[in-house]
């Protein structure tokens, strides 16, 4: 990893979200078919989409949040996107959740991502832990999580809707130290 940058690693950067952003978030938050792997339930505007970018803060110790896009270096396509969130500072944690574009998935961008943002909070954010609820039914989160160092540490019973019915979910953590 480039020392000179701790939210690159020559390959793929995490950066601020900018005003360009809107189409990406748009589709990505207006997928349905990613909702049940999230906390979406109705779509967003573009107009909704404008003002969460216009009036964004990167202080996650304000905010407790964190959202920084995933851009390809070599061309400077953006990919995908990577979410901090619960900040604790107290104890040091937070939650992490992860999307990457359907025509990017399967390169290995997801888990530098998830590489890059563990350095971060770790090195510069004296942060202790990162923590993620996944959906037992999401073997592809399951395995890239995993893949990442992070650990299953419990089972939360009927915790995600599915339709008409519910699916577990683990807790999987990770730490930093």
């Amino acid at each position: 990893m480039d020392n000179t940058n701790m939210l690159d690693d020559g390959v793929i950067k995490l950066r601020a979200v900018e005003a360009i952003d809107i189409e990406h978030l748009y589709k990505w938050e207006n997928d349905t078919s990613i909702w049940l792997s999230g906390c979406s339930l109705a779509p967003y505007s573009k107009k909704t989409i404008w003002e969460y970018i216009e009036n964004y803060s990167p202080d996650i110790f304000k905010t407790n949040q964190l959202r920084l896009m995933i851009t390809l270096i070599d061309s400077d396509t953006t990919i995908g996107t990577i979410d901090l969130y619960d900040f604790d500072y107290q104890n040091r944690r937070a939650g992490v959740g992860i999307l990457i574009d359907k025509d990017y998935r399967n390169n290995g961008y997801a888990s530098r991502s998830l590489n890059i943002i563990s350095n971060y909070t770790g090195t510069f954010l004296g942060m202790h832990q990162l923590w993620a609820t996944v959906g037992a039914d999401n073997e592809w989160s399951l395995s890239l999580f995993k893949k990442c160092g992070y650990s299953i540490c419990g089972r939360l019973k009927s915790w995600l809707r599915r339709g008409r019915g519910y699916s577990d979910a683990y807790m999987m953590q990770k730490f930093i130290d």
